[in-house]
This record gives structure tokens, C-alpha cells and sequence, in this order.
């Protein structure tokens, strides 16, 4: 076995993702929670790649990809999206070269901060991540219930109004982003807004924009943000309304342990905890009562 390093290229995404599945699937079965189903998408990945060519490595052997790194900045705040190794090639080193050549990257463009989620289960990664001063600060719960089974337990008075796509919206927005997490997404609202089977809506009460929320084709909500912690509530329950209405098997969302509200309107209305994840960075940011991300990925 000779692994070689690399920054990575469009046309490794795909085995990328089938190292993602591969990964994620054999940790799942080992600590009893439900697998990934197929590998997921490189509609995001291949976004962060062709946004900056140098967040992105993979590691190979003989040619095949055994494990790959995409991170991503927001102004100087570094976000390392994922960062998988085939489980065969586990404990080997190939994630040590890989979070190492990840970092240079995040001080190569001056990150003020670096951030990730993995698995809260995932004892190794977790510690490698402490070695390199990313430290646990917050826990995060992928919840879901099948769409039929889910009873909203909390009514909503607040309207979500589909975006119109003009990207007159950005500017609240990236208003909204600034005041939960500290940074503009604007180029992710971007993404968003063009995703495949993603729309996004404003949250309006009394007629004044309160939040943001998106909702995908699969029944998935986030992110959802809100300017106060008070309106989290409101919000969830209307995106809750919102993905029933949509009519798909299942309705899931990742919410953060601080996220009091949302969480127990989840858990009062049917969904259940599917995956325990946590939040490490290098400093603590963002407020996470007002912000569930989209996924571990994403943020």
C-alpha cells in the first residue's frame, strides 16, 4: 500500500461520495444506527471545489481514492465539510495527512476560526480533531419521523413566503446569517437558491421578515435562522407545516442540543433522535437557539 496525496479534481467527486458511504455506513454499523442508503450527492461538494480548487484533497492508492478532505471559507471563517477514509485504510494515517494538508489550507487563507461537525460517536475522529485544537462546543441531532406518524404540536402564526429568485432577498439574508453565526453566506444562499429540488422561503409576521427557512424535495428543513430566539419556535413549527404539506415519506431536520425550542417541538410531534453529531471549532461561535444548519456538511 502506497498512498499518495492530491489536490482533488471534478472528476474524483464521485468516488469521493462512494468513500463518504463506505465510511459512514461501517461506522453506523458498528455503533447501531442506521446507514446511508446510497452516496450522497456532489452537487455541494462540486460547488465548494469549483469556489476554491485548494479546499479540496484526495487521498490514492494505485489510482482509486481512499479518502478525501473539502473545506470551505466564508471571509475568514474555515469549515472543514468533510473528511472520509475508505474503512480499510483507517488508522493508517491517511486522515492525519489529510487534516493536515485541510489546515494548511485554513491558515493559507488567514481563518480567524475553523469549524466542523462529525459524528459524536466517532471517538478517533473526535480526538484527532482535539489534537489539532478543534474542541467540542456544541451537540447536534438529526431528527426524523416518517410524514404520515407526524403531529405538529405546536400551531404557527407565522407565513413562509416563497423567495422570488431575484436575489433582492440576499441582502436579509446575509443579515440574518451575520446576526446568528458571525459571517455572511451569501454565496450559499446562492447555491441554494439553484439546487436541485431546494426552495427557500422568507419568514414573515406582522408582515416583517423574521427568518429564512429551506426546505428540500426529500422533506429535509435547513437551514432555518431567525432573528430572535423567541421566533424559533414559530418557524419550525410553520417549516414542520410547510414539509407536511409536501407530502413526502419523511420530514427530518438537524437541530443543536441548545436549540430548546425546536427540539422539543420535534420530539412532541412524532420525530425521533437518528444521529448524534457534535460541533468542534477552534473558538466558539454562532447562537445556535436562532440557527439549525442543513446538514454536518453545509452548516
Amino acid at each position: 500500500m502506497v498512498v499518495s496525496y492530491r489536490p482533488a479534481r471534478e472528476a474524483d467527486l464521485v468516488a469521493a461520495m462512494d468513500v463518504i458511504h463506505h465510511a459512514v455506513n461501517n461506522l453506523a454499523s458498528r455503533h447501531g444506527f442506521d446507514g446511508m442508503t446510497s452516496p450522497p450527492g456532489t452537487e455541494f461538494d462540486g460547488f465548494s471545489l469549483a469556489d476554491d480548487p485548494e479546499g479540496a484533497w484526495v487521498a490514492e492508492d494505485a489510482g482509486k481514492v481512499v479518502g478525501m478532505a473539502v473545506a470551505w471559507t466564508c471571509g475568514t471563517f474555515w469549515y472543514l465539510a468533510d473528511l472520509f477514509v475508505l474503512p480499510e485504510y483507517q488508522g493508517k494515517r491517511v486522515g492525519q495527512e489529510l487534516i493536515e494538508r485541510a489546515l494548511d489550507h485554513a491558515s493559507r487563507r488567514g481563518a480567524s476560526n475553523r469549524a466542523l461537525i462529525t459524528f459524536a460517536y466517532n471517538q478517533t475522529a473526535v480526538g484527532m480533531y482535539v489534537k489539532h485544537g478543534l474542541y467540542p462546543r456544541e451537540p447536534f441531532y438529526r431528527v426524523a419521523a416518517a410524514s404520515a406518524a407526524l403531529g405538529i404540536a405546536e400551531q404557527s402564526d407565522i407565513a413562509c413566503i416563497a423567495f422570488e429568485g431575484t436575489g433582492q432577498e440576499l441582502d436579509k439574508l446575509t443579515a440574518i446569517d451575520e446576526a446568528c453565526l458571525g459571517f455572511s453566506r451569501e454565496k450559499h444562499h446562492r447555491f441554494l437558491q439553484g439546487a436541485t429540488g431546494m426552495r427557500g422561503f422568507a419568514l414573515e409576521h406582522d408582515g416583517k421578515t423574521v427568518g429564512y427557512g429551506y426546505l428540500s424535495s426529500d422533506g429535509h428543513i435547513g437551514p432555518l435562522a431567525v432573528m430572535s430566539a423567541s421566533a424559533m419556535g414559530p418557524a419550525f413549527s410553520a417549516m414542520l407545516a410547510l414539509a407536511r404539506e409536501q407530502a413526502t415519506p419523511a420530514i427530518s431536520a438537524f437541530l443543536a442540543g441548545s436549540n430548546e425550542q425546536a427540539l422539543s417541538i420535534a420530539i412532541r410531534s412524532g420525530m425521533r433522535i437518528v444521529r448524534p453529531m457534535v460541533l468542534l471549532s477552534a473558538t466558539a461561535f454562532g447562537d445556535w437557539t436562532r440557527y439549525a444548519p442543513n446538514h454536518a456538511g453545509f452548516l
